[in-house]
């Protein structure tokens, strides 16, 4: 079969479908085989070793194709978790006493890995206020190896710049590299492709929209080949590889992708506008509103929607915020997201749980705050669970 991929400048839900394309002959299957082997044949001293962990089975190779075509980048990869892909991206690059400059808003396994694991490893983390332009450059020192965001920001959905990240990085990394990594999982390539904006390395928790039927664990990294030649090389050491048949599943979601976003998109808009409204609400987040703080900037960034995810505040705090929830019928109870079903989550019981509430309180997520992944069902189902629950 020919594997050049031909998708190259093709509209999202081309390359969700045809992106790393292979091209088939008479009698192939339309649908890419799931290549349930762990081994290949081979061992000679010319053969090249094929070997599932090293993400090379043909169906994980086709699926880091994809995503990398999706995210307008070089080469992509596979990985066993969104978590497996952010730390084999830090592992790759940093060393003992090397330095990360990271924005204090961040999903909470990321904190941990930052603020407890890596200085383990002799690898500290200064974190700045993102959407202070000069906080960047200000806190780069000559160890600094990462600049490391995300945005939409989980759980506060805020929207962070990543060109001042870029332009620092390049600013400051004459004769050494700053590399700018993003996760974009909240946005998803259809809405953001952060390489475009001087994003190095974009992970994902493919386990999200990627997948978006939530039924498989699973992470993505995108850049150029040879950085993610050297994620793949930490991936091989620390056993993060992707299942097979994960990534087949992971390929059927891709294929559904833009689809999907735009009905989460209009989705969560359509929520987040009737909370507003709504008096048992005291506030809420939705970049899509005129009243999110960056309104402006993710009208900008984000031209074909601003995501599935809504955040708000009910009146009563963390009690009121139970009731609610005891009270929903279609909106399920469930700590993940982007999945075709909606579900509902408080970060202090979920994401966050690990912070006392002054350190969430610190970052916006009081006691009564409650993150919705809007699902793709009818709207006026979806709000009318809402409006049951809140009356």
């Amino acid at each position: 079969m020919n594997t050049d991929d031909s998708t190259t400048g093709h509209g999202f839900s081309t390359l969700g479908i045809h992106g790393g394309a292979v091209r088939g002959a008479p009698g192939d299957s339309v649908v890419p085989p799931l290549v349930q082997s762990a081994t290949f044949l081979g061992g000679g001293p010319d053969d090249r070793l094929m070997y599932s962990r090293y993400g090379n089975n043909p169906l994980q190779e086709l699926v880091g194709r994809k995503i990398a075509a999706l995210e307008g980048c070089e080469a992509g990869l596979v990985l066993g978790s969104g978590m497996g892909a952010i730390s084999s991206v830090l592992l790759a690059f940093l060393e003992q006493g090397d330095h990360i400059v990271a924005s204090r808003h961040l999903y909470g396994a990321t904190l941990e890995l930052l603020e407890v694991e890596l200085p383990r490893r002799g690898v500290t983390t200064t974190f700045v206020e993102p959407t202070d332009v000069a906080s960047w450059r200000e806190a780069i020192t000559d160890r600094t190896r990462i600049l490391y965001l995300e945005a939409p920001t989980n759980p506060t959905l805020r929207i962070v710049d990543p060109r001042p990240a870029a332009e620092a990085a390049a600013s400051a990394g004459v004769g050494r590299d700053i590399r700018v990594v993003m996760d974009a999982t909240f946005a998803t390539p259809v809405n953001l492709r952060p390489a475009s904006l001087g994003v190095d390395l974009v992970v994902h928790s493919a386990t999200k929209y990627l997948g978006g039927h939530s039924d498989i664990i699973a992470g993505a990294v995108a850049g150029s080949e040879a950085d993610i030649a050297a994620v793949t090389t930490m991936m091989k050491r620390y056993g993060a590889a992707a299942d097979p048949h994960m990534v087949w599943l992971l390929d059927r979601g891709l294929r559904t992708l833009e689809v999907r976003m735009r009905r989460h998109n209009e989705n969560a808009l359509a929520l987040a506008r009737f909370l507003e409204s709504h008096p048992a609400v005291e506030q809420v987040l939705h970049p899509g509103l005129e009243s999110h703080p960056d309104h402006a900037l993710a009208r900008e960034l984000f031209p074909h929607g601003t995501g599935g995810m809504v955040s708000f505040m009910v009146r009563g705090g963390g009690e009121a915020a139970d009731l609610v929830m005891s009270r929903l019928q279609l909106v399920q109870a469930a700590p993940s997201l982007g999945g075709v079903e909606s579900l509902v989550s408080q970060p202090r019981y979920t994401s966050h749980r690990a912070m006392t509430a002054e350190g969430r309180g610190a970052l916006g997520i009081p006691d009564g705050f409650l993150r919705v992944s809007a699902g793709i069902e009818d709207v006026g189902d979806l709000v009318g669970d809402v409006r049951e629950a809140l009356a």
